[in-house]
């Protein structure tokens, strides 16, 4: 029957299509495989399909690339702000440039190689021609004023089109195409034109006013975004209440048509993979774990997902044909393996005529090498004893600083350490308890159940370290976990001084007395009881040198440290994270990692190794990701420990790593390991196992290295 049906579809793609909506998956051999996103061994490639592009796309050649490049999973343009296939509805602005059968013909050629197709569906924004027929489906600022790019117009979230139309825009694309999931782009609120960067506000279209009253008991609209205004709070509550009830309608409809279409966006409610994206730097400093940020972020705040994070390729909006470099690419992807994601990139147009092709190598090296070595990824359980609080999943801002620089420093010092979002302890409280340390930076307020969930954590001995600004909001936890009382919340400390004052506590800073300070922090008064250190020393006189110091103790100190024993906690109140992200002096580093040894001094113990700061390593647990092995519950088959070269990241460019040789690792080891081989040399490894302790050499590191290490038989 397959043969036959093959033959006939040959000389018709509609009666392919009708086969492959009744059948899909029997085409692709995985009819036992629903949720096939599951797996987490996806190699996307996204083509973000500028409409002229769709004219010249050819598409065997198309496909073709794909195989190529070793890919299992595409993203195409299908709908929303315009149709890239022959749509009946009236309101779906159809692609004048897309023949017919480019949609149908790419999905056949795809399935044909075993490729996934996820379609790209747009809801933000509507053509011109939609608008003039319906201008109240579309954003109205407070000011009257329309968000438009050229004849593209945003539309209002909970106008007819997003919350009806859009729903029939997806009905029609899973009822005529075999499509295997949906990529949602660009949801939510719309305040702000990305593209032309100009600030339009909240968006006061009536269908907007109207069911925000309904929602409020008949308030009004906010007529700014203030984070401290309980009106604009509310309204808070109102765009995720919104975002969510669409978000379940969405998933009703797909998951009705068919369980095995995957839905997959920014968000985590109703969702199978969410997507994250390492984008180009706007500022510096320049970020290179980046990729390491965001899959730790999101899988360790929503383990149950999936994660893919796209190497966004574009510049900026502003820069679309123009891709970031080879070199950074290169480390994105490796990052995101070594965390246990997939591989994504998104690119503007195909890989055919494409306007800057110089990461094409980059990519079909790194995707083939996963394609050959799939089993070794994807399936992994962490091993770290520090967990790291993250801002959010999209951290920014001075809270988003005071993060980086936090994981800047245990990157550095080789501590292994996993992410959680800010309010999702509560969510997975049982978790915390599998950790020595809980790292809070800066974070001034969390949710009740929070700050309940840490407390309980706290109780049973995790230890905390909270930096910078960290509970400020939280008086009552500052007294209870570090015996802290504020006295003020902002102070600038420019000028300011840390006086060294225990070297038994700050062990490697070679004997400095005195650490300058740069920005604002909270002061507080400590328990006279505690462990107390730092003095914090007044601004004196900066100058002329003839006259300079002065610098007397203020009677505050800036490290406290609360606890008998294991159960030590430890408020450090300098934005530590951040003065070594912006400013890079080495002496903020060890004032951290030295309080981190105060309360914990196993930090540095897991792993040790002379690798140079540069070399990100990550180590895991793995379980052998292939069909006749996966099972749901976790069976370790093994460990598995990354080495990425990062020598060739100068602070704002990416050169290729200069070849490191005879890198030598000691880490904890329960059991003697039946062997280790170097995955990417394709060779064995000599070690040493003694008392629980595995060391080995790594003989040279170029780009990128895995340690593959099999459990005993």
């Amino acid at each position: 029957m397959m043969s036959i049906s093959i033959k006939i579809l040959n000389k018709s793609y509609h009666f392919i299509l009708v086969l492959l909506f009744i059948a899909p998956h029997l085409l692709l051999g995985q009819v036992e495989d629903t949720a096939w996103w599951r797996r987490n061994n996806l190699r996307v490639i996204q083509t973000n399909l500028p409409a002229f592009t769709a004219e010249h796309i050819e598409p065997k050649a198309f496909v073709e690339q794909l195989v190529a490049a070793s890919a299992n999973t595409l993203i195409i343009n299908a709908g929303g702000i315009m149709a890239f296939y022959p749509t009946a509805l009236p309101y779906h602005y159809r692609n004048p440039y897309a023949a017919d059968s480019l949609l149908s013909d790419i999905i056949y050629r795809c399935h044909e190689q075993g490729i996934r197709v996820i379609v790209r569906v747009d809801f933000s924004r509507l053509h011109k021609s939609i608008f003039e027929q319906h201008p109240d489906w579309c954003y109205l600022s407070a000011k009257g004023e329309r968000m438009v790019n050229d004849d593209i117009y945003v539309v209002s979230i909970n106008a007819p089109y997003v919350q009806e139309k859009s729903f029939e825009i997806v009905r029609e694309i899973i009822d005529r195409y075999p499509i295997d999931g949906i990529f949602l782009n660009m949801p939510g609120y719309q305040t702000n034109n990305a593209y032309i960067g100009k600030y339009y506000g909240i968006d006061h279209n009536p269908y907007d006013q109207q069911r925000f009253k309904a929602f409020s008991g008949g308030m009004d609209l906010p007529e700014k975004e203030d984070a401290e205004d309980p009106l604009f709070k509310r309204y808070q509550a109102f765009k995720q209440m919104t975002l969510d009830d669409w978000a379940e309608k969405l998933h009703t409809l797909v998951k009705t048509k068919n369980p095995a279409i995957a839905i997959c966006t920014y968000t985590d409610q109703y969702v199978d993979i969410i997507r994250h994206e390492s984008q180009s730097n706007t500022s510096l400093p320049y970020w290179p774990y980046n990729a390491s940020d965001n899959v730790s972020n999101a899988m360790g705040s929503y383990p149950s997902h999936i994660i893919s994070n796209a190497s966004i390729q574009q510049i900026s909006f502003q820069s679309r044909f123009n891709s970031v470099g080879p070199e950074e690419v290169r480390i994105r992807l490796y990052e995101n393996m070594a965390n246990g994601s997939g591989l994504d990139i998104s690119m503007m147009g195909e890989f055919n005529r494409n306007t800057d092709p110089r990461n094409f190598p980059v990519i079909r090296s790194i995707y083939g090498f996963h394609k050959t070595h799939e089993a070794y990824y994807g399936n992994y359980q962490s091993l770290a004893n520090v967990l790291v609080l993250s801002p959010g999943l999209w951290a920014h801002g001075i809270e988003g600083e005071e993060y980086r620089g936090i994981q800047l420093m245990l990157k550095e010092a080789h501590i292994p350490f996993d992410i959680m979002e800010y309010h999702r302890p509560h969510a997975q409280s049982d978790r915390l308890a599998q950790y020595e340390v809980i790292i809070i930076p800066g974070i001034p307020s969390l949710d009740s159940l929070d700050i309940k969930a840490l407390s309980i954590a706290a109780k049973n001995g995790v230890r905390l370290l909270a930096t910078g600004a960290a509970f400020v909001q939280h008086p009552s936890f500052l007294k209870a976990q570090f015996g802290a009382s504020l006295v003020a919340a902002n102070q600038e400390s420019a000028g300011n001084y840390l006086q060294v004052d225990d070297t038994s506590v700050f062990r490697t800073l070679g004997g400095q007395q005195m650490i300058h300070l740069a920005y604002p922090m909270a002061l507080y008064t400590f328990d006279p009881s505690l462990s107390s250190y730092l003095p914090i020393l007044g601004k004196g006189r900066p100058g002329p040198p003839e006259i300079v110091g002065g610098h007397e103790p203020i009677g505050h100190q800036a490290l406290v440290i609360n606890g008998i024993g294991k159960n030590k906690h430890a408020l450090l109140t300098p934005a530590i994270g951040r003065h070594y992200y912006l400013k890079g002096y080495e002496q903020h580093k060890a004032l951290f990692l030295n309080t981190l040894s105060a309360i914990y001094p196993e930090a540095q113990n897991l792993l040790k190794t002379d690798a140079p700061e540069r070399v990100e390593l990550i180590w895991k647990q793995y379980a052998l990701n292939d069909r006749t092995n996966r099972s749901v519950n976790f069976q370790a088959d093994g460990h598995i420990l990354h080495l990425i070269n990062l020598t060739g990241f100068s602070g704002n460019s990416y050169f290729k790593p200069s070849d490191l040789h005879g890198i030598n690792v000691d880490i904890v080891l329960a059991e003697k390991p039946s062997e280790i081989r170097l995955l990417k040399a394709n060779q064995p490894l000599d070690f040493a196992w003694k008392d629980g302790r595995l060391r080995f050499t790594v003989p040279t590191l170029s780009d990128y290295e895995a340690v593959v290490v099999k459990n005993s038989d």
